[in-house]
C-alpha cells in the first residue's frame, strides 16, 4: 500500500500544497505593494467537507481523462497549482490604485506559515506512529 494511499496523509498533503500555493500568492502580494492598479490576492479556502466526500469516495482512483497522442492537450491534475486564485477587492486602495495593505499580508503569512507547521507536524507523527506500528522506530 502507498503512503499516499491512505486518506489521513492524502488529506494533509493536500493542506499543505494548498498552503504552499497560498504563500506564493502572498508573496506575490507584498511584492507588489508599490505598483500601481495591483489588486491583492488570495486562495479559496479549501472546502472541509468536499475534501472528505473525495477522500470517502470509492472512485477516487479512478482514471481520468489520459492523452494517447503527442498532440493531444494534456489535462492538468489536481495539484499545488490547480487552486482557485481570487482577487481580495474588498481591502481599501491606495490613490495609486493598489489595494495590498502590508500589515494584512503579514498577518496571513504568518497564519499560513503556522498552519503549514502545524499540518507537518502532523504528517510525521502518523509517520512515526505507522513505523511504530509495524516495529521500525530506528528508521
Amino acid at each position: 500500500m502507498e503512503v499516499s494511499n491512505i486518506p489521513l496523509l492524502s488529506m494533509l498533503k493536500d493542506r499543505m500544497a494548498w498552503l504552499g500555493q497560498r504563500q506564493n500568492v502572498l508573496s506575490q502580494n507584498v511584492a507588489n505593494a508599490d505598483t500601481p492598479g495591483y489588486t491583492a490576492r488570495d486562495l479559496k479556502p479549501i472546502d472541509f467537507e468536499q475534501a472528505l466526500r473525495n477522500v470517502a469516495s470509492p472512485n477516487r482512483f479512478s482514471v481520468g481523462l489520459t492523452t494517447d497522442d503527442p498532440r493531444h492537450i494534456a489535462i492538468a491534475p489536481q495539484g499545488a497549482g490547480a487552486f482557485a486564485d481570487v482577487n481580495t477587492p474588498d481591502t481599501e486602495s491606495t490613490p495609486s490604485g493598489n489595494s495590498v495593505s502590508l500589515e494584512q499580508e503579514m498577518i496571513k503569512v504568518s497564519d499560513t506559515q503556522a498552519q503549514f507547521q502545524a499540518a507537518t507536524n502532523l504528517y510525521a507523527k502518523a509517520i512515526q506512529m505507522m513505523k511504530t506500528a509495524i516495529g521500525r522506530t530506528g528508521m
